[in-house]
């Protein structure tokens, strides 16, 4: 028997309807209504739409499964990030071999330094550490230059400044209670003499590059540091404050601001604050078209440390691809936690850089100290 529903609500027993219509023609009828509007494109849209709405908003268990899959992933590649950083052989790595495929590293018993091109099309950054632990000719020689607008002017600084630095102080040690100079005086007039230099071979070749320079000069009882760009040193105190050894050169800043007016020139936001829309710095070496309206300039900041007051645990030194990822005292914690790992934690701490989306070159040296718990004999 089948059951079909009258016009007024009411069940009908029977095979018949009024005017001889049976019950199945109304149930064909009323499956091809239903066919019609269910596989209109227009009603499967819509279907998949809810469906997929109330799969999201309900966390249906087949979304719970694609969330936990990528949960899952997310937890794989954080844990890859954590195994390069742990990992001490560099090679083998597929998924950033592009970003890194100009990595340099540097060791010996006091200082490490890490640096990788990043993601960056070139590599610009450049270090430089000059030590005499056994003769003590001479105070050691630490720095980073941060080149700009191409290699050149970085490569030339890394190797003539350090040298000529080297030459002068050993000529100072030899009789330096009667020298009328000092590692300040060395310093500033041996940056302005190699940026004179580099504005010459540059300019000649209308190479527009420049650079950072953040020199160290570390002897027994002083630290003194010379800083021009936006290169930075840190340091961390015996009571693991972090200690600034530089201040940055920005056009923002309001000596350099004013500076930059009085000699005709302006700022501008592009990105950031940059010198004729131009330079992220106010200070640098080379950068000769700007040296020429002399809106930039080569002169240093230096300051100086008294290292028995202090008892440093050790000092970073970095270009900006470090510190646009971390702040002083962040950075100094992170390699606190990480001076018994083979680079001192300055690895660790670049690829973490990377890690954290930095778009630069990047360049850390770490360097211990005597005093430091955990250092060897410097």
């Amino acid at each position: 028997m089948v059951i079909c529903p009258s016009q007024n609500g009411e069940r009908i027993e029977g095979g018949l309807l009024e005017g001889g219509i049976t019950c199945l023609e109304v149930l064909l009828k009323q499956g091809r209504i239903m066919r019609y509007f269910l596989l209109r494109p227009e009603t499967l849209f819509l279907l998949c739409i809810s469906l997929a709405l109330w799969s999201y908003f309900f966390h249906t268990d087949e979304v719970k499964t694609i969330v936990k899959s990528s949960q899952n992933a997310v937890k794989m590649m954080k844990g890859k990030v954590v195994e390069i950083i742990q990992n001490d052989r560099f090679g083998g790595l597929d998924v950033l071999e592009a970003e890194f495929s100009k990595t340099w590293e540097y060791k010996t018993n006091n200082v490490a330094v890490y640096s990788i091109q990043g993601r960056r099309d070139h590599m610009e950054d450049r270090f430089e550490a000059l030590t005499d632990l056994v003769n003590k000719t001479h105070p050691s020689i630490f720095g980073i230059f941060d080149g700009h607008g191409g290699e050149s002017a970085a490569e030339y600084a890394k190797l003539h400044l350090p040298e000529a630095l080297k030459q002068h102080l050993q000529e100072y040690e030899k009789d330096k209670e009667n020298s009328v100079f000092s590692h300040q005086t060395i310093l500033e007039q041996q940056i302005l003499a190699i940026d004179r230099k580099l504005l010459d071979k540059l300019s000649a070749a209308y190479d527009e590059a420049g650079t950072t320079c953040l020199v160290a000069l570390l002897s027994d009882k002083e630290l003194t540091v010379a800083n021009v760009g936006d290169s930075r040193g840190v340091l961390c105190d015996k009571d693991g404050n972090a200690v600034p050894l530089s201040h940055d050169h920005k056009p923002y800043q309001l000596k350099e601001r004013k500076r930059i007016k009085r000699a005709g020139g302006f700022i501008s936001f592009n990105g950031s604050w940059r010198v004729q829309g131009i330079l992220a710095m106010s200070r640098s070496l080379g950068d000769y078209p700007l040296k020429n309206l002399n809106v930039v300039i080569s002169d240093p900041d230096i300051l100086s440390f008294d290292l028995d007051k202090l008892q440093p645990q050790f000092m970073i030194l970095a270009s900006d691809g470090l510190w646009d990822a971390f702040s002083n005292e962040e950075a100094v914690r992170f390699i606190k936690e990480r001076l018994d790992e083979p680079h001192f934690g300055a690895k660790s701490i670049v690829l973490q850089s990377f890690y954290r989306g930095c778009p630069d070159n990047i360049t850390v040296m770490v360097v211990k100290f005597r005093n430091s718990s955990k250092t060897e004999d410097q």
